[in-house]
């Protein structure tokens, strides 16, 4: 990494490092501002650099805090953890009590979508508002193909720890331009996964996706699904890419039915990192979003 590629990748995140130490190691998250907190909750195989455009725009009117999963962007990799869909909600849920959020608005895309509803259900007071980008609620119900690869035993592993054709490959696959993804914005997606082993949370997020009941992660996703209703007199905000071949459109018509009053943006030329490739349009919706709601 050269220094000039690390000078112009801070830029584009100029933000406080702030850290969660835990019994095992340690989360890396940002707090900017001081007014009604957004939470901001990422998926993979991305970091809290997905949220920079957001974040430093809404912080002078909110408090955008954006976490790092253990074994993502700047937080912790532990060799000896299972990287599941538990330790981070409960990781993120120690952070909502350690700050002590009140009136939280989250903001999530991908695997963040789950990890941030079951946290919020866990912490239902606490929270007032959601917007979500991409993502779903529920066990899939299929699995594309370009993720099934990396999937396979061995080759899968190799594939995604070993070359991160996983992470490289997201960087075109993710977005509907691929020009749209800057060289500065490559780096920085990439920058925290420079090892076989600061990648292997990546390759549990994509193993932890559950293909059948007898996986572990399936029940938490049905029971997820089951206690949508509840959260149906929230201001609810469904901001999505629909070019995104992995979060298709009937992932947001199954949100949908269940969130009846949610409101929906529907963006025709934008793909699964909608915050990226959209990011004028991304804020425009979530800025009119928050003000219209923020005495909910």
């Amino acid at each position: 990494m050269s220094a000039q590629a690390t000078v112009n990748w801070r830029s584009e995140y100029p933000f406080q490092s702030r850290w969660l130490d835990l019994e095992a190691y340690r989360l890396h998250y940002i707090a900017e501002g001081s007014g009604p907190p957004l939470l901001m909750v990422h998926g993979n195989p991305t970091w809290s650099f997905l949220w920079r455009h957001l974040a430093r725009d809404l912080r002078f009117d909110y408090r955008p805090i954006a976490i790092d999963h253990v074994g993502c962007g700047l937080s912790d990799k532990p060799r000896n953890l299972t990287y599941s869909l538990p330790i981070h909600i409960a990781n993120l849920v120690q952070l909502i009590d350690h700050l002590d959020l009140q009136k939280v608005t989250l903001i999530a895309h991908d695997w963040g979508g789950p990890i941030g509803l079951l946290a919020l259900l866990a912490r239902r007071e606490r929270f007032s508002r959601i917007i979500l980008f991409n993502t779903g609620a529920f066990p899939p119900p299929y699995i594309p193909w370009r993720i099934r690869a990396c999937r396979v035993p061995i080759l899968g592993k190799i594939a995604v720890q070993g070359f991160n054709l996983f992470a490289r490959a997201a960087q075109t696959m993710a977005v509907h331009e691929p020009h749209s993804i800057t060289p500065i914005a490559r780096h920085g997606f990439l920058s925290p996964y420079d090892s076989w082993q600061h990648r292997q949370a990546i390759f549990r997020f994509v193993r932890d996706i559950p293909t059948s009941k007898q996986h572990p992660t399936w029940k938490y996703l049905a029971e997820l699904e089951d206690a949508l209703p509840s959260l149906n007199k929230m201001p609810i905000k469904l901001i999505w890419g629909m070019r995104d071949w992995c979060f298709q459109a009937s992932c947001l018509d199954r949100l949908l039915g269940h969130w009846l009053s949610a409101e929906v943006v529907r963006l025709d030329d934008a793909g699964h990192w909608v915050t990226e490739e959209a990011k004028e349009e991304v804020l425009q919706h979530v800025i009119e979003f928050l003000k219209r709601t923020d005495s909910h």
